[in-house]
């Protein structure tokens, strides 16, 4: 028996919760319920997580957390529960199973059977933002050396377990060569160590084109946050409908299930909402405590309804379903199901279904690590970067000087081009002159002396080089 934690959420959650509750429990699931409540009513009374600490105790204990969808106020102020939550756990991969049910549910690609592996916790959704100018604001993408190792071996040990074939990397290294670039790089290290498995690398314009017309070349993706959250939703919907698809975030020691799609507030209590999504989640999760042949007999049962062509509203349609049914009705169905497998689907086998168990990241020898510049970000409102670069060289010193100059990351000075428009935000560069080393103290000299030529200076980036390879980019156009 696993004691697991629910939350029934809001607008259509409670509905879909009750029947997929209903469903794994007639399966045979052996699981005891520890309900908490989340969302718009926690919001509302004053507490702008979303989440009480005594229901934050009880997740934390339980380990295993199966939640519906939850309404976010609109407005200032309040957190994402889902971002939070994925963070504070440390549930690092998001897996999101994107299948076609054709020809029962509409799709244009009856073939696709694709798993998208996400990392959860960094990228842009670290939401670490600035207004740094009158015109410019900046948000920090953070990717991490365990960050990149631990979802890409995820995603290799995933398709090792469940039979696959191929690991896909999306990234943009291509233009964000350090961020993007580590991801790449820790990808290529990770697949020599699964020699039986297929890997490839898309750029995610062209990769995320190429899933969208062929989706069946493509068996798991592995990549960054919020390509995954986007590629996710795609994949979703041209399987058929996000109303169908769960949602797993899996990580060291806790892990939460849930449908992708919202709550829907406008169908709720109409008894009308499709619960599958939901489910698929309670399928994931069962497989991760270990009950794999409860979540087999349960996920055989739904693909059965499915083919027996009763639907909810939202995939019902004339000529291919059988019955429109509500959401308690759907339910029943799939129990009546139970022991049955459907015969043009393929039916599910989960006997290598449960938990992945993944070695903790162990950190690297540290790299020799020097000082080699700075990048000084300046507001300034002036549109020549000549005039600017005439103010800034008076920081110049014997040991370090200005080199460049870029305005939104294209070099402006020297030898810009009159045509580049600049906003008011600057970052200028400086290196150590010939034959000298520079040390943080050149650094302040630098800012000491801006503060005396009423130069805004809003922020500083280090240039380092690791190991004798540099750890920051160039300026585009130099």
């Amino acid at each position: 028996m696993t004691r697991i934690t629910v939350a029934k959420g809001d607008g259509i959650g409670p509905e879909i919760m009750d029947a997929t509750l209903e469903i794994i429990k007639a399966a045979g699931a052996k699981i005891e319920i520890d309900e908490i409540q989340v969302g718009e009513q926690v919001y509302l009374s004053g507490n702008t997580s979303g989440i009480a600490n005594e229901s934050w105790d009880v997740i934390r204990k339980n380990k295993i957390f199966l939640k519906a969808p939850i309404t976010t106020p609109q407005g200032g102020g309040y957190k994402s529960l889902n971002v939070t939550t994925r963070k504070f756990l440390g549930l690092y991969s998001n897996v999101r199973p994107c299948m076609s049910l054709h020809p029962f549910v509409a799709t244009k690609h009856p073939k696709m059977d694709i798993v998208i592996v996400r990392e959860n916790e960094e990228d842009l959704y670290a939401g670490i933002e600035h207004q740094q100018t009158d015109e410019v604001v900046q948000c920090l993408k953070i990717i991490s050396r365990p960050g990149c190792e631990k979802i890409v071996r995820y995603a290799f040990e995933y398709a090792k377990q469940y039979g696959r074939k191929k690991v896909t990397c999306f990234t943009k290294d291509n233009i964000m060569k350090q961020s993007d670039g580590l991801f790449h790089q820790v990808f290529d290290e990770i697949a020599t160590e699964y020699p039986e498995i297929e890997n490839e690398h898309w750029i995610i314009d062209i990769g995320a084109a190429k899933m969208a017309d062929t989706p069946e070349v493509f068996d798991v993706i592995v990549t960054l946050n919020l390509y995954g959250d986007v590629l996710s939703d795609i994949a979703a919907q041209i399987a058929g409908s996000v109303g169908l698809a769960g949602s797993a975030n899996i990580g060291e020691e806790c892990a939460m299930f849930e449908a992708i799609h919202g709550s829907a507030p406008r169908r709720a209590g109409q008894n009308l909402a499709n619960p599958s999504g939901l489910l698929q989640g309670a399928v994931m999760m069962l497989n991760h405590i270990g009950q794999t042949e409860t979540a087999e007999k349960v996920q055989n049962a739904w693909l059965k309804t499915i083919e027996d062509g009763i639907h909810t509203y939202d995939i019902f349609k004339e000529g291919v379903s059988t019955q429109k049914v509500g959401t308690k009705e759907f339910a029943h169905a799939v129990i009546a199901n139970l022991g049955n497998k459907p015969r043009t689907l393929q039916p599910v086998n989960y006997a290598n279904g449960a938990a992945l168990n993944l070695p903790k990241y162990s950190r690297k020898a540290p790299k020799k690590k020097e000082l080699v510049g700075v990048d000084v970000f300046v507001h300034w409102n002036g549109t020549d970067p000549n005039e600017l670069a005439i103010k800034i060289q008076k920081l110049n010193s014997e040991k370090i000087k200005l080199t460049m100059i870029t305005n939104r990351g294209i070099k402006v000075w020297p030898d810009g081009f009159e045509e580049t428009f600049c906003t008011d935000h600057w970052r200028c560069r400086f290196k150590p002159t010939t034959g000298n080393e520079i040390e943080k103290n050149n650094i302040i000299s630098i800012l000491n002396d801006a503060i005396d030529q009423n130069i805004d200076t809003i922020k500083t980036e280090n240039l380092y080089n690791f190991d004798g390879k540099a750890g920051f980019s160039l300026g585009q156009g130099q």
